[in-house]
Formats: structure tokens, C-alpha cells, sequence
């Protein structure tokens, strides 16, 4: 043992270092890779904890929870209008957008909120009127002339719009000719805008009414769909529909089914969903809405007065029928206070 840490030369004693075990040697490498490796994982580990933090951060977002899709940039449009100039506004990019409804569900309030904006213009039902709808080729026709600035009417902007459309009722054709519609859409890049009631016997009362007073006209011999003053509001919620509960079920289900229907054939454009009740609300909605038409923001505001305030007890003449129907079914929440 001496021999091999000690030898002498010449007189001089040379200490030689013991040799180290190889066993001891990978042992200390095995430990040191060991801690370099439980390293490293820890910091992976941080960064996917953060990126998952943050992602779940921006996707929780309780006062935006309107839904949008595909997310899509919207297209630029520069439109030449045939009837006027639109001078120094000609550079300026235009959004097409159609409002898709059913009737009496708050999108005639909606569209003059959007119509309060000085850069829209939306231009109502246009094709309430049949022979605008007759075929594809009438359909096309009028929205290119919408599309192209050159439908006139008391909202449109002229040269300066900055985002132009119409209202789109589900019975005016939209679901007759949905692919080729849809191909229009795409084609166009016209974004659209949903707007659903969450309350179809909400609905389902103000529709009766309204078809009541087309005949009735109540207001000093005049039908008004939509009223300006507390007065004639509560004129038109005197009268209380009679619903026939045998059928009310299949009617509310057959509402449902529409919807997704519409929403299913045109789930490739860029689109938002809306619902009246939460625009009633909830007023950053109207934000959600100039941001998806790319709008600098307003305060938007509409003169139009809600007709049927107040728990639905009060505006069905036969409640208790449509109580006994709906209650202790998925309809039951219908049935709930005002919102």
C-alpha cells in the first residue's frame, strides 16, 4: 500500500494522489445528472403552469360571454357606389353585416341602438317585401345594392358609413336558400349578428298582440309595431292574447328547433350570438357588438319603450292554463318574474 503512495527517486519521496474507484466515479455522475434533470423539469413545469394560468384568464371572462365564431378578421371592404361619391370617405373600409332574427324579438329595438351609431347604417326588414326574396337572383340583387351603399334610406349614412346591413327575418327566405346564401355570405364577407329572445312565451305574447293590433288598431285607428312613450305602451299591453296550451309545448319546441337550424347552416361565417335579454341587461353587450363591426365606441341609444312590462301573469288572458302546461317542464322557467 505504502508502494503506491510513496515512491522514492533519487532521494525525493513523490506523494502520487490515490486512484479514484471507477464504481465511485459514476455513481457521482449518475447523482449530478439525477439533480441537473429534476432541474430542468421544475422550470418546464413553472412555464406550463403560467401559460395554463394565463389561457384560463383570458378565456374566463364573465361580462363578455356572448359567443363568436369562427374567429375571423373581418374582411375590408371599399365599396363605389353608383348613385353617389363617397369624396373623402372613399378610403375608409366598410363592415357588411346582417341582423338574422324572428320576429318580435327585440330586433327592431336592437337595430335603432346600432342605428344611434353615427358610422352604421342598418337598413331594416328589406326583404319583408316578396318580391325581393322571389328567387336567388332578387336576393342577390338587393344585397348588392345594399352592400354597395346604394340602398337609401332614413339610416343610411352615405358616403361615411362605416359599417352598413340589413335585418334578416328567418321567414324572408333565409332558410329557403340558406346555401346559397351562405356561399354569398362567405363570398362577401359579411359578418352576421344572432339575435334570440331566451324567453320564447315572452316572445310568443308579443307576437299574438302584435298580430291582434294589425287588425285592432288601437292606437287612434293606427297599427305601430314598436311605440315611443309609456302611453302607447300601456295602450297596446291592455289587450291579453289568449295561448292555445294544447299546442304551446310543440310551438315553444318548434321556436328551438329554428334557431339552431339557422345557426347550424350559417356556423362558417363570422357571427356573434345575442340574446334580447341580455342586451336588456347587461350595456356592455353594446360594446361586444362595435367591437365585432370594428366601431369606434358609442353610447348607443333607442327612443323605442317596452310594451309588456311586468310578470306574464298579467299579459295572458288564460294563465292559469299555460301555468298548469309549463310547470315541472323544461318550459317551467318561462313562467319566472320580468327581467
Amino acid at each position: 500500500m505504502a508502494e503506491d503512495l510513496c515512491s522514492f527517486h533519487q532521494g525525493v519521496c513523490i506523494i502520487r494522489p490515490p486512484k479514484a474507484s471507477p464504481m465511485i466515479l459514476r455513481m457521482i455522475m449518475l447523482v449530478l445528472a439525477t439533480a441537473c434533470g429534476i432541474y430542468i423539469c421544475s422550470i418546464c413545469l413553472k412555464q406550463i403552469s403560467s401559460q395554463t394560468k394565463t389561457f384560463v384568464e383570458v378565456i374566463d371572462r364573465p361580462c363578455h360571454s356572448y359567443r363568436i365564431g369562427p374567429v375571423v378578421t373581418p374582411s375590408l371592404h371599399y365599396p363605389q357606389p353608383k348613385t353617389y361619391s363617397r369624396s373623402e370617405c372613399a378610403g375608409n373600409p366598410v363592415q357588411f353585416f346582417a341582423i338574422v332574427s324572428m320576429q318580435r324579438s327585440g330586433s327592431g329595438w336592437f337595430e335603432t341602438l346600432l342605428n344611434s351609431h353615427v358610422n352604421v347604417s342598418s337598413n331594416g326588414e328589406i326583404f319583408s317585401v316578396r318580391d325581393r326574396r322571389a328567387n336567388v337572383s332578387s336576393i342577390f340583387r338587393t344585397l348588392d345594392k345594399v352592400y354597395n351603399l346604394d340602398w337609401l334610406s332614413s339610416a343610411s349614412k352615405s358616403e361615411c358609413s362605416a359599417a352598413v346591413g340589413l335585418k334578416w327575418m328567418l321567414n324572408q327566405g333565409l332558410m329557403e336558400y340558406h346555401k346559397e346564401i351562405l356561399d354569398y355570405f362567405n363570398k362577401r364577407g359579411v359578418s352576421l349578428i344572432f339575435l334570440f329572445r331566451r324567453n320564447l312565451l315572452r316572445r310568443m305574447v308579443s307576437a299574438l298582440a302584435n298580430s291582434y293590433d294589425r287588425h285592432a288598431k288601437l292606437l287612434n285607428g293606427t297599427h305601430k309595431s314598436h311605440v315611443h312613450s309609456p302611453e302607447e305602451a300601456d295602450t297596446l299591453s291592455k289587450y291579453k292574447p289568449f295561448i292555445n296550451s294544447t299546442s304551446l309545448i310543440s310551438e315553444l319546441q318548434q321556436m328551438e328547433l329554428t334557431a339552431t337550424k339557422v345557426l347550424e347552416y350559417f356556423n362558417s361565417t363570422r357571427h356573434i350570438i345575442l340574446y334580447y335579454e341580455d342586451l336588456v341587461k347587461n350595456c356592455t353587450k353594446l360594446v361586444d357588438v362595435q367591437d365585432f363591426l370594428d366601431l369606434p365606441h358609442m353610447n348607443l341609444t333607442s327612443r323605442q319603450v317596452k310594451i309588456h312590462k311586468g310578470p306574464l301573469r298579467e299579459h295572458i288572458s288564460n294563465w292559469d292554463d299555460v301555468n298548469r302546461t309549463l310547470s315541472a317542464t323544461a318550459y317551467e322557467i318561462f313562467l319566472g318574474a320580468d327581467y
